[in-house]
C-alpha cells in the first residue's frame, strides 16, 4: 500500500514551506489539493510537477474512495488545502478516517498554521486556549456557539473569519464579550500582515479605519475578562464569590482565596472564613 502524506503549505509567504514538504511533494504520485488553481501557484514556485486531484469540501466523500483506491494500488498521495494545515477547518479529516480504516499509513508532515502563528504574537496567556475555526453563518447557530465560548473555562478563545464578515462578527462579539482583550491577525506571514490589539472598540476603530480591511483572511484571539463584582453591602456573598470563582477559572479553593481577597475589598481572614462554610456545605 501507498502512504496518506498530510502536507502543511504556506499560510501567506511562500516560504514558510519545509524542506520536508518541499521533499513530500516532490516524490509522491498524487496530490490531492483543495482548490488546484490556488496549489499550482505553489507547485509551480518550487517546480513541482506531480498530478493533481481536486479534492475540497464539495467532493470529499465521493473523492475519497478514489483516492483511497490509489492508496491501496501503491501509490503515496499528499494532501494539501489552500493554505495552512489540512483538516484545521479544511477539507482532509474524512480521508485521513478512511486511510485508518483500510490500515493505510497516515504521516503528517507540520508546518505553518494560522492558529499557533496568532497566539505567539497575541501576547496573551497562551498555556491553554479553545479554537473555534469558522462561526455558523446561520445567526440561531452563531448565538449558540458563541454562547460555548462565553462558557468555556479556557481564557483564550481562537476563531477564523472571512474579510467580508469581520466586522459583523466583531459587532456580534462585542455583544458577548464588550470586556475581553483582542488580539485580531490579518494576512498572516504576508507583506501587509496586520495586527489589531485592545478592546473591542479599539481594534473596530483602528480595522475600520483600513480602507484594505475587507483584504486577506482573518483569526480573531479573545482573552477573557474576569469580571467578578466587588462586594458591596453584602450584595453577594463572599461563598458566592469564592465558588464563581473556582467554577469560572477551574482553580482551586487555595487559588480563589487569594483571587478573591484580592480583587474585591475583603480581608483574607474573611475570606478563609468563608472557604470553612462553603467546605460546611459538601
Amino acid at each position: 500500500m501507498g502512504t496518506l502524506y498530510v502536507v502543511a503549505t504556506p499560510i501567506g509567504n511562500l516560504g514558510d514551506i519545509t524542506y520536508n514538504a518541499i521533499e513530500v511533494l516532490n516524490k509522491v504520485s498524487y496530490i490531492a489539493a483543495e482548490d488546484t488553481r490556488v496549489s499550482i501557484h505553489l507547485l509551480s514556485h518550487y517546480n513541482i510537477k506531480n498530478k493533481l486531484i481536486a479534492y475540497h469540501k464539495f467532493n470529499e466523500n465521493a473523492k475519497s474512495s478514489k483516492i483511497i483506491d490509489l492508496l491501496k494500488e501503491g501509490n503515496d498521495v499528499a494532501v494539501v488545502t489552500d493554505a495552512g494545515t489540512p483538516c484545521i477547518s479544511d477539507p482532509g479529516s474524512i480521508l485521513v478516517l478512511e486511510a485508518i480504516k483500510n490500515g493505510i499509513n497516515v504521516i503528517s508532515i507540520p508546518g505553518a498554521n494560522a492558529v499557533t502563528t496568532s497566539l505567539a504574537l497575541s501576547g496573551m496567556d497562551t498555556s491553554s486556549f479553545s479554537f473555534y475555526g469558522f462561526l455558523s453563518r446561520e445567526n440561531k447557530n452563531m448565538n449558540n456557539e458563541l454562547e460555548s465560548i462565553k462558557n468555556d473555562n479556557t481564557k483564550v478563545s481562537v476563531i477564523y473569519e472571512s474579510p467580508k464578515r469581520i466586522v459583523k462578527t466583531l459587532e456580534k462579539l462585542k455583544e458577548y464579550f464588550p470586556d475581553a482583550n483582542y488580539c485580531i491577525c490579518n494576512d498572516l506571514t504576508k507583506k501587509f500582515e496586520k495586527k489589531y490589539y485592545g478592546k473591542i472598540d479599539e481594534v473596530m476603530n483602528e480595522l475600520t479605519s483600513n480602507d484594505n480591511h475587507e483584504k486577506g483572511e482573518y483569526v480573531i484571539l479573545i482573552e477573557k475578562v474576569n469580571t467578578i463584582k466587588e462586594v458591596d453591602n453584602d450584595e453577594i456573598s463572599i461563598e458566592a464569590l469564592l465558588i464563581d470563582c473556582m467554577v469560572k477559572n477551574n482553580c482551586s479553593m487555595k487559588e480563589a482565596i487569594s483571587f478573591v481577597q484580592k480583587n474585591n475589598k475583603i480581608s483574607k481572614n474573611d475570606a478563609y472564613n468563608a472557604s470553612l462554610n462553603i467546605k460546611k456545605m459538601f
